[in-house]
């Protein structure tokens, strides 16, 4: 059999790439047709994960060997058929292409055609891919007159307002960082 799956992304405008797979290839064959249509580079960690309808991710394909939840098998791309998880038209799939910032493709099987071929071929591209990593930091704090983009002054931790003579020593007298009695 062969499978056509079509990949979308909502970073993107009017990208997809439309994928012919032979049900005896693997993710990885897969993984790699995604890569090369997309003109990323195969250096990141990436997944599939197999959805329900409601786009939740259910069964996990890892690039690599990983420990992960009891709930299902621990599945790699270069063991795994396609066949071994396609069962049926309309079944929906994630690619996460960058795992830091879990972005990722839409995937769903259209069509389930008789035949067979060698591999996995992309047969359409339209637009463009998104770029295959981030380069922003989330978690990035920058000043602006005074106060970072999250609205904190610079008193936030209190440090202004610190006395020590406020700390009220009963208690510490007895600790010593010197003879390793803390640890």
């Amino acid at each position: 059999m062969i499978y056509r799956i079509t990949f979308s992304s909502e970073e993107a405008d009017n990208f997809r790439r439309v994928f012919d797979a032979d049900s005896e290839a693997t993710f990885l064959d897969l993984h790699k047709a995604i890569l090369a249509s997309a003109g990323y580079t195969d250096d990141q960690m990436t997944s599939f994960f197999l959805c329900n309808d409601r786009w939740e991710k259910e069964q996990e394909v890892t690039l690599v060997e990983m420990d992960s939840s009891f709930e299902y098998d621990n599945m790699v791309m270069e063991k795994t058929r396609l066949s071994d998880l396609i069962e049926e038209q309309g079944q929906r799939l994630i690619y996460v292409f960058d795992q830091m910032f879990e972005r990722h493709f839409f995937g769903r099987v259209k069509e389930i055609l008789p035949g067979s071929m060698d591999g996995v071929k992309c047969v359409e591209k339209l637009g463009k891919a998104p770029k295959q990593l981030k380069t922003e930091d989330p978690l990035a704090f920058t000043a602006k007159d005074g106060k970072g983009d999250l609205g904190l002054d610079e008193d936030f931790y209190g440090d202004s307002q610190y006395n020590e003579g406020d700390l009220d020593m009963e208690g510490f007298q007895d600790l010593s960082f010197e003879d390793g009695s803390m640890f």
